[in-house]
């Protein structure tokens, strides 16, 4: 009776604690985190992670965007990755209605899309994320990055935003289902316009639902104009994987 009894007080216990793990509030605002990828020997890849304020409000899912730097801000200093795009913004006071998440491509290599792969896994583990309203969106390396990820993982992306990147317009045929609205300034001498020309192109001639938006007096940076427009998070924000 008395083995009884304690069992009992000890499954309560249990309960109760794991009652208070699961009811925890989730620390809010941006800040890093440490991914540790089972499909890579590499070192741990860090990441930025933005959960909006109102995140505890509710049991809600919320939609999440994947934002991939340039070449520029590889390394191990989680802080250049604040340099451009949404990190930029929030660490300037802007909010969003998106988890955001902002990995940091390790020193002299480039998008590995099996990691970002498993990097959303789990981020979608750990967060409550909307698994259909999943957004990839990254600027010159990451521009490339983001077209190969939705090339790779296409039944996962709800929608693309590449920046003065490029791809494989042999991949259209997997590509075409996703919304994408490409971006890129007429005087590139780093990425040249045809790259993206080329894509949107490809997407187009197999009725894709494709955008693209050219600056035409602007060279390499076409990305703070971009990220600096309201429109493109409405964009983002109407978009729903499978039209769900």
């Amino acid at each position: 009776m008395v083995i009884r009894s304690l069992c009992l007080c000890f499954l309560i216990a249990v309960s109760g604690c794991f009652f208070l793990h699961r009811s925890s509030p989730m620390q809010t605002g941006q800040y890093p985190a440490v991914f540790n990828s089972p499909v890579s020997n590499q070192l741990p890849l860090n990441y930025l992670v933005y959960i909006p304020e109102s995140y505890n409000d509710s049991s809600a899912r919320w939609p999440l965007l994947l934002f991939l730097h340039g070449a520029g801000e590889r390394g191990n200093d989680i802080e250049k990755v604040k340099m451009h795009g949404p990190p930029k913004l929030i660490e300037a006071g802007l909010s969003f209605p998106f988890i955001i998440v902002s990995p940091q491509c390790p020193p002299d290599e480039w998008w590995d899309v099996q990691i970002l792969n498993s990097l959303l896994d789990d981020c979608i583990a750990r967060y409550r994320v909307d698994t259909n309203r999943v957004y990839v969106s990254g600027l010159s390396m990451g521009g490339f990055g983001t077209w190969n990820y939705a090339a790779t993982f296409p039944d996962r992306c709800a929608a693309i935003a590449p920046i003065c990147g490029g791809g494989n317009p042999e991949n259209a045929s997997k590509l075409k289902h996703i919304p994408a609205w490409v971006f890129h300034g007429a005087l590139d001498d780093i990425v040249p316009v045809s790259k993206s020309q080329e894509m949107v192109d490809a997407l187009s001639h197999l009725d894709a639902s494709v955008r693209f938006t050219v600056y035409p007096d602007t060279h390499h940076d076409s990305w703070t104009e971009t990220y600096a427009n309201p429109e493109l998070y409405e964009w983002l924000l109407s978009q729903h994987r499978n039209n769900e």
